[in-house]
């Protein structure tokens, strides 16, 4: 699969024009139509309004207020993200909707080969609605997602990829779905973390039939397997990504929905909250 259809989620925040720059940098690199999304979710403005002033008529306009206020933020995203189309010469479109972010975001990722999401910010945190669209886009959209640290990196990422390996089928699947970045890459490792032994072990080396697939690709990779029974997985993949100068993590994305709540892995949500390098997740 050739990564042709980029869909890039932007607000208008700071890490927004980041992800936007990452967006238009991988689209550059494979030749990819980009496409922008804005989301405006008024909701948790308007229940705060309604719950501040019950009864009173000028609710409605104080939130008619708002939503021009906000109409206006995202007409200068709109206006920064074609002139930036047209300046890199990245074929694109914007689009604009009024509804819930998750799940709109999820049902647009459907028609890409890579959604570019952010990562929470902790000391900013979204509006509530928003505060869970990493989680929420990877498991309901059935599309890989690569995540953005907000934490903002000069570099663009996949010179030296990092993926984590272990024989599932979510690990599987990010693979498959990284593989135009892992063909770019100058260095990839696979590395797999505390292999398991017994009937569901894999045969031989772990990594190593991972890794000669990959080279039948033309990836240039190395296989690589640690045992670190004392330490979490998600930080030595974290340890691993500073000690190799990986640019870029690939890895399953873990968890399991019941009643629409999303129950993340323990290295999903880990990683999710940690990051240091973009992250490529497909569940």
């Amino acid at each position: 699969m050739a990564l042709k259809d980029l869909l890039v989620h932007l607000d208008g925040s700071e890490q927004s024009r980041h992800r936007l720059d990452f967006a238009l940098a991988l689209a550059s690199a494979h030749g990819a139509h980009l496409t922008g999304l804005y989301i405006l979710d008024l909701v948790p403005a308007l229940g705060a309004i309604a719950h501040s002033y019950p009864g009173r008529v000028d609710q409605l306009k104080s939130f008619t207020k708002i939503r021009e206020a906000e109409l206006d933020k995202a007409k200068q995203v709109e206006t920064l993200f074609r002139d930036l189309l047209k300046r890199n010469g990245i074929d694109g479109e914007w689009r604009f909707l009024e509804s819930l972010p998750s799940e709109t975001i999820a049902l647009h990722a459907r028609y890409a080969d890579l959604t570019i999401l952010g990562q929470i910010d902790p000391q900013n945190p979204p509006p509530v609605n928003a505060s869970r669209i990493p989680e929420e886009v990877l498991f309901a959209s059935g599309r890989p997602v690569l995540i953005v640290p907000y934490i903002a990196r000069d570099k663009s990422p996949g010179e030296n990829v990092l993926v984590a390996w272990k024989p599932t089928r979510e690990a599987a699947r990010a693979i498959a779905d990284a593989l135009p970045l892992l063909e770019k890459a100058r260095k990839v490792t696979v590395l797999t973390v505390n292999p398991e032994r017994g009937v569901d072990a894999e045969p031989g080396m772990p990594t190593a039939d991972i890794a000669l697939h990959l080279t039948r690709h033309g990836v240039r990779v190395e296989a690589a397997t640690t045992v670190a029974n004392a330490i979490a997985t998600g930080d030595v993949l974290l340890n691993y990504v500073s000690d190799t100068g990986a640019d870029l993590l690939v890895m399953g994305g873990y968890g399991h929905s019941r009643a629409r709540e999303f129950v993340l892995g323990g290295v999903t949500r880990q990683l999710l909250q940690q990051m240091t390098v973009p992250v490529l997740m497909a569940h």
